[in-house]
């Protein structure tokens, strides 16, 4: 048993290292420059002006579709990297089975485009 607990000994001694040198960096922070923000330190960022309505509003649905569709095909070409090297030991059934995949793809793609969900008016 103990033999395997001195096994987790360089990871406690590293975790301690961490926290070590990351109080240090946050008390020297302190220390060094001083800690009274202005209004414009504690002004709204990113945007640059503040924000007039809750967080919590509605968003279009148009979003959500957009990154739904946009997870499902990339999740296609994720299937088709270890596809594309394993081709040589898969054989032919392997080709056509992607196919098919590819295929059911195209007809949802097809039927997407038809209903106008990659439209954004």
């Amino acid at each position: 048993m103990d033999a395997m607990l001195a096994e987790y000994l360089p990871i406690l001694i590293f975790l301690g290292l961490a926290i070590a040198i990351a109080g240090a960096a946050v008390g020297a922070s302190y220390v060094v420059i001083r800690q009274h923000p202005d209004r414009d330190k504690n002004s709204a960022y990113e945007c640059g002006f503040d924000a007039f309505e809750d967080s919590r509003g509605k968003f279009d649905v148009r979003f959500y579709l957009v990154a739904i569709l946009f997870i499902i095909f990339d999740l296609e070409v994720a299937f088709l990297f270890p596809w594309a090297i394993t081709l040589g030991k898969i054989g032919i059934f392997g080709f056509w089975s992607m196919m098919i995949f590819l295929a059911i793809l195209t007809i949802g793609f097809i039927y997407e485009w038809r209903k106008g969900a990659l439209e954004w008016e």
